[in-house]
């Protein structure tokens, strides 16, 4: 159950397979001498919740957008039976303050003014969790101190899943419904646990078919505002066990 409870908030559902990677840091140094050492990170693959990667997703299935800051965060401990294993993951539950709201659904839930938020943090192996490697999904954002975001959210009520609760609380649709957003540019700051500019976001992206975040890139607030606006929602599907009432898992 706790398990459980530790892997429904993360945006995308972790597969058994964790594939590691070496990923430059883009931070140049004023000392034209000094090189940046590369940073190991592990990189997640998983499923989304809900589709995330066009604007049509975001209107049909969030009920805000969101611009967020990380104002705090605090790691989450793992699992016995991971300890016993030797090798896991150290999860990050992260405060996000809400400093405007883009775009809501009408009918939705009011929107938050801070939510929590549980986030990739490390992989530990090896018997030990000092023995640590930082931990991003793939194509997504970690959610750092210190950086902004803009965030598809979506308000899910508790549920019960073959006996196990799950609370009720503010989650992303997928690896497509958050966004850099440093600076007050769409695609820059933190993208798998590494700094990039809106020119660096532009220079990968496909801005003309690609997916939503990709059209963003290096655009603002208020041209993402007019996208989602302009957008129609579809029927929605039904994605996982329907929810239920707090009190049908008790």
């Amino acid at each position: 159950m706790r398990h459980i409870l530790r892997m429904i908030a993360l945006v995308s559902t972790l597969t058994v397979a964790l594939t590691a990677a070496i990923l430059t840091n883009r931070h140049t140094d004023t000392d034209a001498t000094a090189q940046a050492k590369p940073e190991e990170i592990t990189i997640a693959h998983g499923s989304d919740r809900r589709p995330s990667e066009t604007a049509t997703d975001w209107v049909t299935y969030a009920d805000h957008v969101v611009v967020v800051t990380p104002v705090s965060e605090k790691e989450i401990a793992p699992a016995e039976t991971e300890l016993q294993r030797g090798e896991g993951l150290l999860l990050r539950n992260v405060e996000l303050r809400v400093a405007n709201v883009l775009w809501s659904r009408p009918g939705a839930t009011q929107a938050p003014s801070a939510f929590a938020w549980t986030a990739y943090g490390w992989h530990f192996k090896d018997g030990s969790t000092a023995n640590r490697i930082k931990m991003a999904g793939e194509g997504d954002s970690r959610i750092e101190l210190g950086h902004t975001y803009v965030m598809a959210i979506q308000w899910e009520p508790a549920r019960c899943s073959e006996g196990d609760s799950v609370p009720a609380g503010w989650r992303g649709l997928g690896t497509g419904s958050t966004m850099p957003f440093d600076g007050g540019l769409l695609g820059q700051g933190e993208s798998e646990g590494k700094n990039q500019s809106a020119t660096e976001a532009r220079a990968l992206a496909d801005t003309s078919s690609g997916t939503l975040e990709e059209q963003m890139a290096g655009r603002t607030a208020a041209d993402l505002a007019r996208v989602l606006d302009s957008a129609q929602p579809v029927e929605p599907q039904q994605f996982g066990p329907a929810a239920r009432s707090s009190a049908a898992c008790e």
